[in-house]
């Protein structure tokens, strides 16, 4: 694994990437130097087309990344990866050939985007199939061994099986009897935590991952001593899990654990950056979205009666209450009763016009205002009605840490995973939620806006 902007990727996938950006830059380069021959002062250097190739490989990486070639289920899914290819770098011609129209001097030469992209295709697809084949001939996966039979095993045994790019397989576990409701997902039992040297020395796995539930007097302290000592890697269950998974056990860890836990912290000077750059993009948003906001409110106006603007209260920073607006997407007095009742598929309370906004995410636009107001920053937790709050906050454990920072108009729990709508959907939303808190950053705030970016273009997720 790869730490990168806060969070771990696999390291094959980073060297997958690397490798066919550039074959796909030299793919791209071929035909340029057929078309011009290979005078140094031909036309690549004098009319900076080495620029538009670099513009051109950047289009076609982007298609490729959102048509989650380089995603962690990549692996799952790579007998897909040749109509994935065809459908991304036809995608990406389509941009190039409405860019040239559009803005003529960026091409290179009449029919580039045909001809250098199918030779990007041929080339990209021929590299994935070899690289696919020796992965599969190779089998190069770390062994790992979980000490360990209850929940926070589980959880590691289902996120190691999850993440199948990151190259773990589990070789067993050592403990009692697995406590699983599905006999089907228990791993081999090796054997008791008496025999865990004995066990080790007979799999040689890489990892040893500690995931007792109760550690006290159970724990082979010694044992684990010895093996750590003779090169085995000993990894703590909950820090193996969120690296995998992108977030944290919350019904497993302890809050004790966390007083000593690495993150959670943030300078003074981050914080500031923060702001900053929240400020920014949202003042450059409503900037940028302003010649949106006449059709939006005139297609409210005509769709629907009721107030163009909805206005809600939501819970923020500290907990204290501050008011969220948006655009409304809903009939008026959708919530009868009182009680702010989450979407669901085909919501019978949101409008035509209000279907097409939240599925571009649109109605989302006025939120600009309360980041500006300092309420908001652009990334963080997203905020819920008082209601649900209480609800939550008298349920799950650990739920009011997601006050301690100010929430967002978008998250790592929102693009990691879809509404939330039961109390298991806010645990593991809330998982999430404190993932970003202990390893918030700019770093990873940049990661989760081109996450966000990636599913508005999509239209994923939007109910």
């Amino acid at each position: 694994m790869v730490r990168l902007f806060n969070v771990h990727f696999s390291r094959r996938t980073l060297q997958l990437f690397l490798v066919e950006s550039l074959l796909l830059v030299s793919a791209l380069l071929l035909p340029v130097f057929f078309h011009f021959g290979k005078n140094p002062t031909n036309p690549l250097v004098m009319d900076y087309r080495a620029w538009k190739i670099a513009a051109v490989a950047g289009i076609c990486l982007l298609f490729l990344y959102f048509n989650n070639l380089y995603s962690p289920s990549w692996v799952k899914e790579r007998r897909k990866a040749h109509s994935r290819f065809l459908q991304a770098l036809g995608a990406a011609a389509i941009v190039l050939g409405l860019l040239y129209c559009f803005f003529p001097g960026m091409e290179l030469y009449r029919g580039f985007s045909i001809t250098g992209v199918s030779l990007v295709a041929v080339v990209l697809i021929s590299n994935r199939a070899m690289f696919v084949a020796r992965e599969e001939a190779m089998q190069e996966k770390k062994l790992v061994v979980i000490l360990g039979d209850g929940s926070l095993a589980r959880s590691v045994a289902r996120a190691i099986e999850e993440r199948a790019d990151l190259g773990f397989q589990v070789a067993g576990y050592v403990g009692g009897m697995w406590k699983s409701a599905v006999d089907s997902e228990a791993p081999r039992r090796l054997g008791s935590a008496e025999e865990l040297v004995s066990i080790v020395e007979q799999v040689k796995p890489a990892h040893v991952i500690v995931a007792m539930t109760e550690r006290r007097s159970n724990l082979p302290v010694n044992d684990l001593l010895v093996l750590k000592t003779s090169g085995v890697a000993v990894r703590d269950g909950v820090e193996f899990y969120e690296h995998l998974s992108g977030k944290l056990p919350v019904e497993l860890i302890r809050p004790s654990s966390l007083i000593f836990a690495h993150g959670f912290q943030a300078s003074p000077i981050a914080v500031i950056c923060r702001r900053i750059l929240s400020f920014l993009l949202a003042a450059i948003g409503l900037l940028v979205s302003l010649p949106l906001f006449a059709l939006i409110v005139l297609a409210i106006r005509l769709d629907s009666p009721g107030p163009i603007i909805f206005r809600q209260r939501r819970v923020g920073y500290r907990g204290e209450h501050f008011t969220l607006y948006k655009f409304r997407t809903m009939e008026v007095d959708a919530d009868r009763g009182g009680y702010a009742r989450p979407a669901e598929h085909n919501d019978p309370r949101v409008t035509r016009v209000g279907r097409v906004l939240r599925r571009l995410r649109l109605d989302e636009i006025p939120q600009m205002y309360n980041i500006l107001m300092g309420e908001m920053h652009f990334v963080g937790p997203r905020p819920f009605v008082p209601e649900q709050e209480m609800e939550c906050a008298a349920q799950i454990p650990l739920y009011k840490l997601r006050w301690s920072v100010r929430p967002g108009a978008t998250g790592w729990a929102q693009v990691q995973r879809g509404y939330c709508a039961s109390l298991r959907d806010n645990t593991d939303k809330l998982a999430y939620d404190l993932f970003y808190i202990k390893n918030r950053s700019i770093s990873l705030d940049l990661l989760i806006l081109f996450k966000t970016i990636k599913i508005v273009l999509a239209a994923q997720g939007g109910r």
